[in-house]
């Protein structure tokens, strides 16, 4: 045990004494990690960053005392998704993305999609009957678990596990996942419901195999059909309830919810929401989470109707992707991410929408001035200067909690997880652009473009994951807990 901890102690002492003298030695120092026969130095690194995020995460001097979130919740039914297939006598076959699945042979088609690009995605499965059918086998799998689903109900939970901070969540729950709600969770007796909404979580673990499809990364496929956060019917109730619990902050998910009920009802409902968001106070923040969607016409409008009344913003590499596309942003003529997606094009994607959607300007009438960008091997926290502080902490915080999480610990452990994440990267893609690198011993690099600041925190990677589902959720929930919204805003 001494004897790891001094060769620890001793990385610690080296890169910090030689890394601005001599630039390569972080990068000769990390090859050398990697390398399979240094034995002695195993997990070094990896050690080393878990280390400094234990110093350097700090809660932000002003922290947050009530938060309304809302409006996706429901039952979340995890199983295996190749075990799934086979016990619906589905043969393994050829991948296809599928906007809206109205068959079991749309189910697996999807399914191989994504499972061999190990991406996570989620889609509304239209015909009624044919779901209920899948959802009652999945149910009968003696190893489906149930958890709390839904990205409003997770985030929710996160939250409430900090005894300081009280917790509003509105959204369609019922008896199942009522019982499965932190106590200190509050739910209006108008959110209430008789039956649960499930949702299918189809998971895969990295390298397993299905027909000739190979998965290079654990990941999961959401699949369900839910009317009640479809229609995004708690909105109404979200917005009433605010006036007698007063948060200080505002969550809101469960728009990609809306997609699979076609263009007449949603361009009707997301109307709707745009009037009844509006009517909340301009001083409380408001954090909007996105997940996948198909649909750029309806991405399109949520951009440009909804978008700017939003504060803040979570979303992954599919998401952030599908959205450049959608509005014929910077690099949108890529098909897909290829494997850790670039930092570069990342970071133009990003100031890209603060710059379009949000108050990059002070002229700007927009409210958007955050985004927490997440992917596999880091996270980007992207904002406009002046409107938020503690977002290097922030940043960490959300790293932090994915290593863990996807673990099943309560901390992270050195010898269980893997840094992935590029040793330098640039600044964008385009030039001019500044050469950047990581710091395992202040793992957290930030740079500026114009005024928004960028800072970017390499994830641990768990080996072993127990459970993808809700990951992002935990990410955007502890990255806003550390974050500190500033009032007195100026450029």
């Amino acid at each position: 045990m001494w004897k790891k901890a001094s060769a620890v102690a001793l990385l610690a002492a080296a890169v910090g004494y030689f890394f601005y003298g001599c630039p390569d030695l972080l990068r000769l120092i990390l090859e050398y990690f990697r390398q399979p026969n240094a034995q002695q130095s195993q997990n070094g690194v990896e050690h080393v960053i878990a280390a400094a995020w234990e110093t350097m995460i700090t809660l932000p001097n002003w922290q947050w005392s009530k938060v309304a979130i809302g409006v996706n919740a429901c039952v979340d039914v995890v199983v295996s998704g190749v075990g799934l297939l086979q016990a619906l006598a589905v043969d393994p076959g050829t991948g296809r993305d599928h906007e809206v699945l109205n068959s079991e042979e749309d189910l697996k088609e999807i399914f191989v999609h994504y499972m061999q690009r190990g991406a996570a995605a989620e889609r509304f499965f239209s015909n009624e009957e044919i779901f209920q059918r899948i959802a009652h086998v999945a149910a009968e799998d003696p190893a489906a678990q149930f958890y709390v689903g839904g990205n409003a109900a997770l985030i929710g939970q996160k939250l409430a596990t900090y005894p300081s901070l009280a917790v509003l969540l509105c959204g369609p729950v019922g008896p199942k996942l009522h019982e499965l709600l932190d106590d200190q969770i509050v739910v209006p007796p108008e959110s209430l419901q008789e039956t649960d909404e499930f949702h299918l979580i189809l998971e895969y673990q990295a390298g397993e195999t299905w027909g000739l499809t190979r998965a290079p990364q654990a990941n999961r496929f959401i699949f369900s059909h839910d009317m009640s956060n479809g229609r995004m019917s708690s909105l109404e109730t979200f917005v009433a309830s605010m006036d007698e619990f007063q948060p200080e902050l505002v969550v809101l998910s469960g728009f990609h919810m809306m997609e699979g009920l076609g263009r007449d009802t949603w361009e009707e409902r997301l109307r709707e929401s745009v009037s009844v968001m509006s009517a909340i106070r301009k001083d409380i923040p408001i954090h909007l989470e996105l997940a996948s969607m198909t649909d750029k016409d309806y991405m399109n409008r949520i951009m440009l109707e909804f978008m700017p009344l939003v504060s803040s913003v979570g979303l992954n590499e599919q998401e952030l992707l599908f959205l450049s596309q959608a509005g014929q942003g910077p690099h949108a003529d890529a098909a897909s991410w290829h494997a850790v997606p670039d930092i570069g094009r990342v970071s133009d994607c990003l100031l890209w929408i603060l710059e379009r959607y949000g108050r990059s300007e002070p002229s700007s009438e927009a409210e958007l001035t955050r985004i927490h960008f997440h992917t596999l091997a880091y996270h980007i926290l992207a904002s406009v200067d002046g409107y938020w502080g503690n977002q290097e902490a922030a940043a960490m915080a959300g790293a932090r909690v994915a290593s863990s999480q996807a673990c099943g610990l309560e901390s992270v452990d050195a010898s269980r997880v893997e840094l992935r994440a590029p040793l330098e990267f640039h600044s964008s893609y385009f030039e001019p652009r500044e050469t950047l690198s990581l710091n395992p011993l202040e793992p957290v690099t930030v740079w500026r473009r114009g005024n928004v600041t960028f800072c970017l925190a390499p994830v641990l990677i768990c080996l072993h994951p127990l459970r993808t589902v809700g990951l992002g959720d935990a990410i955007s929930a502890e990255g806003l807990l550390y974050s500190e919204f500033k009032t007195q805003q100026a450029f």
